[in-house]
């Protein structure tokens, strides 16, 4: 026992060589030598690659020949972390046959479904890109084992596991990776059937890695097929049937919540094209030929749900029936072909072909091309370049293909710039080009102590389970963590992880050389100039496999630091809830405590304060959002929310408001980004984006989205000119319900409940409000029209402060604002006459008995919940009394007495009561 004793001192390379040379072979200590070997082995990579350059590597590979069940689990998790450093490992244990002790604890009901997922990592790693591994592991029953265990035939509670879920596909995906016998094995098992479930699962890690193993079910075909030459022998009706269904799934999820699964719907999506380029070509040009001019002026809406439920549609015809014009900023799609390589596009002339410009074939997320297109439409022109010669293909396939041309659109102009940039890759393999002009600058010259340009955002994803840690090791990942309520409510949401899933090797990702795929673990990509190695890599196996090169037996250091600042937060919050509740605002001073003139270019078209820090962040109607401190009057950050002004910017939320909060942005056209580090002067990170309206017209210049968040049951809610509330649940970045708005008239004004998880108010165009209920979505809660003298549009809605869920103010553009109580009365108990028309803006404080008005006749107003008015504001404290502008947006602070305004002449102010004190 010395030997362990002296391997518990600060190690070095003799005591691990006793280790090994020692205690490994003495049976009796055996046990727990492995045991503290693996503590070892799982303080990092250096532990790794210290362990193995002493000789640890034979001593555990003799060690998988024995028969001992105690040591099996340790074993696991050792080989687990070898194999997270080192895949080379994996010609030795298949020389051995060590693959078949993991198949068969793979396969055993005794271990725990985290330990199964770890033998399933080490499966997964023996096959990756290893044919030998491929071959021995089919022949060993891997495929018929991991398909069991998915089809859910075993009554066990490892179904339920996201982790073991997550490998088992990540495993199967790898086993079949261009390997053709392996991937007919896999096509004959029925893989829609065994998936489309996993596609609907809770967990995005679970749904990309289902969509990946699908993915490498698609076959890219041989060299005769590329050439085009052999598509006879090379076409089979059954494997092109098996392929379409495979497809037919994978186009159910293109409008999927999370970048982490469109990511691999695209990669899908290109290895279908690949393999049926000719038909795809096809497609494309019947796609276009019947508009004048070869106009591609249509594309369909995603994604319409059937029902209410968390399933999307199953019916891919519908995915056609929803076409709408593309609106004219969309930039043009240049249809072009192998044979002739050198194109007039726009003036200019393309001496390369579209896979080999460095725009698209190197479209890292960080580089100009992806994150400056990320929401640029594709594509309205397709070109011929000459007589298609190849046979046309069937009616049926034709649709599809016509379907997944549609798809590949839809993900070139995604709010995502990984995701986009993936989706003109995939356009460029049917020999269509996206031509994309670079936005113009329209936010002037740059001010000081800010940067003309905003870095290109960082791409970070979301992760779930309890077992992940956050691939930066900087800090815990946060959970979406439920502000308190008077009184304090103990049902927190504390299931949400943020990780920064494809940055988390920043230096791999800035490099030119890094395309779309993430090089870790040695991962293959064909080698050489032709075609095929130009298709786009799958990140989600590499983005898995950092899971277990993180310590898994101890909790971050900072964990503790963070919970307690948690407690205090949430102390202080209890505090300010208590002092609004109690407190009799008597008046709010009409001077302002900070004010910014001519912030912007444009008008501002929404504000939020930080509820813990003297903070403001505001943004323009374009795309151009600044942060400053109120308190000091500094500047703190500006960057731009996305690169088309056109979008606009429609409203902000803030996520996590205890822990590092995130801003959740909200554009004109309904695409949702979500960024941290906001308030550090070029530190902006793009955390994740994703489509929040689906249904509508994409090229609709009047679309307004209107989205509220609800951080109790972490809800995003979300509505524009369509007929129906989009319900997200961010936590599953999943669509859960899809709401039937029941008016023929579209929402203007959307109000979550903050105490009540799960309702939420809306005002509509023709003055209605209707109160709403994700328990029963079938009809509203509660509907009135109390706006009917004119039937003006809602343009302001909000739940008054307390535990009543039935009690909102809403507002109209015609000046009258109305205090109801909708489950006593349809009628309005207070109404007040603020303004002869053209209020603009309403604002209710989610404590405090206090709400403001303002209008386009540069007036703001505050009432009391009584009606009684708190205060007027007409003029900006000058010498020669300036009147403020036309105001566009107000917003509480959520424990003050303090509220930011915002004007079209591009001014914001913050206003307190006479009490308030700067921190």
């Amino acid at each position: 026992m010395r030997y362990l004793y002296f391997c518990t001192s600060p190690f070095s390379t003799v005591s691990i060589n006793l280790l090994c040379q020692q205690v490994l072979l003495s049976q009796c200590h055996r046990f727990r030598a492995l045991v503290l070997l693996g503590r070892f082995l799982d303080m990092g990579p250096w532990a790794v690659d210290l362990a193995l350059s002493v000789g640890i590597f034979p001593y555990v590979l003799k060690l998988l020949q024995t028969t001992m069940p105690e040591l099996r689990q340790i074993l696991v998790f050792i080989w687990t972390k070898i194999l997270a450093l080192d895949k080379s490992c994996q010609v030795d244990l298949v020389k051995d046959g060590g693959h078949i002790y993991f198949i068969r604890f793979l396969d055993s009901m005794e271990a725990y479904p985290e330990q199964r997922a770890m033998a399933a990592f080490v499966l997964a790693v023996i096959v990756d890109g290893h044919r030998r591994g491929q071959e021995a592991c089919i022949g060993a029953g891997l495929i018929h084992v991991c398909l069991r265990y998915l089809q859910g035939s075993m009554p066990n509670d490892a179904q339920t596991e996201p982790l073991f879920l997550q490998w088992l596909c990540l495993c199967l995906g790898k086993l079949w990776e261009d390997f053709t016998e392996a991937q007919i094995m896999g096509l004959q098992a029925n893989p829609p059937a065994v998936y489309s479930p996993l596609l609907s699962e809770p967990q995005p890690e679970v749904r990309a890695s289902a969509a990946f193993a699908l993915g490498t079910l698609l076959d890219v075909g041989g060299d005769a097929c590329r050439d085009g030459g052999g598509d006879d022998e090379c076409d089979d009706d059954e494997k092109i049937r098996a392929e379409i269904n495979i497809v037919r799934s994978l186009l159910n999820i293109v409008s999927d919540g999370s970048p982490l699964v469109r990511t691999e719907v695209a990669v899908a999506l290109a290895r279908f094209a690949f393999g049926h380029k000719q038909h795809f070509k096809s497609a494309a040009a019947a796609y276009g030929k019947p508009q004048s001019n070869s106009v591609l002026n249509s594309l369909p809406s995603l994604a319409h749900i059937k029902s209410t439920g968390s399933r999307f549609i199953t019916n891919t015809n519908q995915y056609m029936q929803h076409v709408s014009i593309v609106s004219s900023q969309l930039g043009p799609l240049t249809r072009v072909g192998n044979e002739n390589p050198s194109m007039v596009r726009d003036g200019r002339v393309s001496t390369s072909s579209p896979l080999t410009t460095s725009g698209i074939m190197h479209g890292s997320p960080l580089s100009d091309d992806s994150s400056q297109h990320s929401d640029s439409g594709i594509i309205n022109d397709i070109v011929s370049n000459g007589v298609v010669h190849h046979s046309r293909p069937k009616p049926l396939e034709n649709d599809m293909y016509s379907q997944c041309v549609a798809a590949m659109c839809t993900l070139a102009k995604d709010p995502s710039p990984r995701v986009a940039s993936l989706g003109r890759r995939v356009l460029s393999i049917i020999g269509i080009e996206p031509v994309v002009a670079k936005p113009s600058n329209l936010t002037g010259s740059s001010r000081l102590g800010e940067t003309t340009s905003s870095p290109a955002p960082s791409l970070a994803g979301l992760a779930r389970s309890l077992s992940w840690l956050d691939m930066n090791a900087d800090h815990l990942p946060l959970t979406f963590r439920t502000p308190p309520v008077s009184p304090p409510q103990q049902s927190y949401l504390t299931g949400m992880r943020r990780v920064c899933s494809l940055d988390f090797r920043p230096h791999l990702m800035n490099s030119p050389d890094s395309g779309l795929a993430d090089p870790l673990l040695g991962s293959d990509m064909p080698s050489g100039g032709s075609e095929r190695s130009l298709l786009p890599q799958s990140s989600i196996y590499n983005w898995s496999c950092a899971h277990f090169s993180k310590p898994l037996l101890t909790a971050p250091d900072d964990s503790e630091d963070i919970l307690v600042r948690r407690e205090e937060r949430e102390k202080l919050a209890l505090d300010y809830i208590a002092k609004c509740q109690h407190s009799s605002v008597s008046k709010i001073n009409s001077n302002p405590i900070a004010k910014w003139d001519k912030t912007f270019e444009t008008g501002t078209r929404t504000a939020l304060l930080q509820p813990f820090s003297p903070i403001v962040v505001a943004a323009d109607e374009n795309k151009r959002i600044r942060v400053w401190n109120y308190d000091e009057c500094t500047f703190l950050n500006g960057f731009d929310n996305h690169d088309f002004p056109e979008k606009g910017i429609s409203s902000f939320c803030l996520l996590n408001e205890l822990d590092d909060s995130l801003l959740l942005v909200a554009s004109r056209d309904g695409n949702i980004r979500i960024w941290k580090d906001y308030a550090l002067m070029g530190k902006q990170k793009l955390v994740t984006a994703f489509p929040s309206i689906q249904g509508h017209k994409p090229g609709d210049q009047g679309l307004n989205a209107v989205v509220d968040w609800q951080q109790q049951s972490g809800y995003l809610y979300a509505s524009s000119e369509i007929s129906s509330i989009m319900c997200w649940d961010l936590d599953k970045e999943q669509l859960i319900h899809h709401i039937p708005s029941s008016s023929d008239s579209s929402i203007s004004a959307l109000s979550a409940s903050q105490v009540h998880g799960g309702q939420f108010a809306t005002g509509f165009v023709d003055g209605s409000v209707r109160l709403y209920d994700v328990r029963t979505p079938e009809a509203p809660v509660c509907t009135t029209r109390p706006h009917t003298e004119k039937s003006e549009e809602v343009v302001g809605i909000g739940f008054q402060p307390g535990l009543d869920p039935a009690k909102i103010i809403s507002a109209s553009k015609a000046g009258d604002i109305k205090f109801l109580d909708l489950r006593n009365s349809n009628d309005a108990y207070l109404t007040i006459r603020a303004y002869r028309g053209s209020l603009t803006a309403l604002a209710v404080h989610r404590h405090a008995p206090v709400i403001a008005s303002g209008s386009a006749k540069q007036i703001i107003k505050v009432f009391s919940l009584d009606g009684d008015p708190l205060g007027t504001i007409r003029y900006y404290p000058t010498l020669m009394a300036q009147k403020i502008g036309s105001v566009s947006c107000l917003t509480f602070h959520p424990y003050q007495v303090l509220f930011a305004a915002g004007s079209a002449d591009a001014c914001v102010s913050i206003y307190a009561d006479e009490n308030y004190q700067a921190r």
